[in-house]
């Protein structure tokens, strides 16, 4: 039958053939306070009200009836019990979790995703306000438009054709830095273009540098680019999923092993010497990790010079935002009889006979206390798409053995986000303005407090985005907000709401750098800060995720725990940070679980033979 329903307040949209047992939430029954709660950190009216930055006579007056500190009334599916019974449940619907639950759902099995918040997508979810409708996290993804089968090593885009699902992209090939020293330069996904802007910015020599350290890294580009997502799994079964991709590369690999399970520095150290190369280096490891070249995994590098080197990728902006790609993993999972319960807070995991058999899920606030708790049992198995914090807080004590508790609570963790979302008049803006900025205020120490400044204008490439006439901005520091300076706080309280003030300047001093009058085109301003990350994205601290460091020789869980029935996946899992690493957590945690002549069947229809020979 056609399903379709809204879930995010109305602007996102979750339509398919689903098999009848498909469990879909219709939207809260407040449009306006559901959103705001989305955006916001303090009390949603008055920051609305008051634009956070003083310019309320531009402001659109968002007036919710209902504060932060307040759930809204739950809207299950039924209105009565949630608890049932499935093969798989999924902890969180991040990027990884639904990756995972529509390939597992894709091999037959019974699968329900559990999502606390009213809106999907995790750190990915998107949301609208009075029109303006934003994404929450990324906003920058590569391959994943084109064609079902054209090759992408992305494995969003390997997920999105095993499920035969689609997001239709516009593609570009750049983005505008702004150094500290002043001005803007394009880098350009082009090898030629991204040599000539080297060559302009630092010089003969640093070009000289780069084109060695190219040549070095050649070797493990086609290492990182020998075994697809699709084709891996953490058990002896990879014998015979990697058995196609075995022969004269596969040798060169093992040659090079130590050098993609090292850190991107012991390359860099090596062949450049040049101040502004190395910083710039140290820039791209950090916008691609989180952290710089000495900590980031050389993999993970040599996955990206393959893709600017060949040309095989463009940059693609999914068309609707991330909502879009949201959207089309949960039509792959509900397509195969799959579930997503929205509002479906998981209060812990059950533990039965040793092993974990299924969540017991928070009672929902406006039902009162249930008769008996609600259960979603899990016959085969629980998967946690949480951060390695939070699994472990919702495993009840004793569960799993004391060593591996302490090493994963023990996990460095990333700083976290200040966001600022805007809504502003687009009268009069440049027309050849482009969608993404970088801003880098000081070279010398790139992880230094929001020295490193996101934005992107998505109205550039989807105007529907925005009311007619209007233009949405997102404006962020990842990875470099510390918490402390929020803990305690009441979101309610005078104080948070000038730390907003305070901290959101810099952001507004770099989008001036491509905007100047930004601040008196604001319509509509929402700030997050990091309680508003830990609140909303459920994530331990508001944290960026997990900053394992390549160079101190840590290294990146795979899906399989020590607890019987519980397997991981996302961003705190191998292979690390970002959309297409926590895509293929999702993918090997599924492959894994799944016998491995099915595993086999499905690399048949999504790389086929010949093709994966080539």
């Amino acid at each position: 039958m056609q399903a379709s329903t809204r879930t995010v307040a109305g602007s996102t949209r979750v339509s398919g053939r689903a098999a009848p047992s498909t469990v879909l939430q219709p939207s809260p029954p407040s449009r306006t306070r559901a959103v705001c709660r989305a955006a916001l950190g303090g009390n949603a009216g008055r920051e609305a009200r008051s634009n956070v930055v003083g310019h309320a006579a531009a402001a659109t007056t968002v007036e919710p009836k209902l504060t932060l500190e307040e759930e809204p009334p739950s809207t299950s599916g039924s209105g009565g019990d949630r608890s049932h019974e499935t093969d798989y449940v999924v902890i969180g619907s991040g990027i990884g979790g639904l990756c995972c639950a529509a390939l597992l759902a894709k091999y037959g099995y019974r699968v329900t995703v559990c999502e606390s918040h009213y809106l999907p997508g995790g750190a990915a979810h998107s949301f609208e306000v009075a029109g303006y409708k934003f994404d929450a996290g990324p906003s920058f993804f590569l391959g994943v438009g084109g064609p079902p089968g054209d090759g992408s090593p992305n494995p969003l885009k390997q997920v999105l054709d095993a499920v035969g699902e689609s997001v239709e992209t516009k593609q570009y090939d750049r983005w505008i830095v702004y150094p500290p020293e002043g001005g803007s330069f394009p880098t350009v996904a082009n090898l030629g273009a991204y040599e000539a802007m080297i060559s302009a910015r630092g010089g003969a020599e640093a070009l000289r540098q780069w084109r060695a350290l190219d040549a070095a890294m050649k070797p493990l580009q086609v290492a990182a680019g020998l075994f697809p997502a699709a084709a891996i799994r953490s058990d002896l079964g990879l014998g015979l999923t990697a058995a196609r991709y075995l022969g004269p590369q596969a040798l060169q690999t093992a040659f090079v092993a130590p050098l993609l399970t090292g850190p991107f520095s012991a390359l860099v150290d090596k062949h450049v010497t040049h101040p502004w190369l190395r910083a710039f280096l140290d820039l791209e490891c950090f916008v691609l990790s989180g952290m710089t070249a000495r900590d980031t995994l050389c993999a993970e590098m040599a996955f990206m010079f393959a893709e600017r080197n060949l040309g095989r990728s463009a940059i693609d902006y999914p068309m609707g935002g991330s909502r879009a790609i949201i959207d089309a993993l949960i039509r792959g999972l509900t397509k195969y009889g799959g579930k997503i319960q929205l509002r479906s807070h998981v209060d812990h995991v059950l533990m039965e006979g040793g092993r974990a058999a299924g969540v017991v899920l928070r009672p929902a606030s406006s039902r009162g206390a249930p008769s008996k708790p609600e259960v979603v049992r899990a016959r085969l198995g629980v998967v946690s798409n949480a951060s390695v914090w939070d699994t472990q807080r919702l495993l009840p004590p004793g569960a799993a053995p004391e060593s591996w508790r302490l090493k994963s609570t023990a996990t460095p963790m990333l700083d976290s986000f200040v966001h600022l979302h805007l809504g502003i008049n687009a009268s009069g803006l440049p027309s050849d303005l482009e969608c993404h900025h970088l801003v880098v205020n000081d070279w010398s120490d790139i992880t230094t407090e929001q020295n490193v400044i996101i934005a992107s204008v998505p109205t550039v490439f989807d105007p529907s985005l925005a009311p007619p006439g209007k233009a949405t901005v997102h404006c962020y520091c990842a990875a470099n907000e510390p918490y402390d300076l929020w803990a305690g706080l009441d979101r309610r309280s005078p104080e948070y709401r000038r730390l907003k003030e305070e901290r959101a300047q810099p952001l507004w001093e770099a989008l001036e750098r491509f905007i100047p009058d930004v601040r008196e085109r604001a319509e509509l301003t929402l700030v997050g800060s990091p309680l508003t990350q830990e609140r909303f994205v459920r994530r331990h601290r508001g944290t960026y995720g997990a900053g394992l460091s390549a160079g101190k020789g840590q290294t990146w869980p795979g899906p399989k725990t020590p607890v019987p029935g519980l397997t991981v996946c996302g961003d705190s899992c191998m292979p690390g940070i970002g959309v297409p690493a926590a895509a293929a957590s999702g993918m090997v945690a599924a492959n894994s679980l799944a016998p491995v002549w099915s595993h086999l069947r499905m690399m048949g229809e999504l790389l086929p033979e010949p093709a994966a020979k080539a």
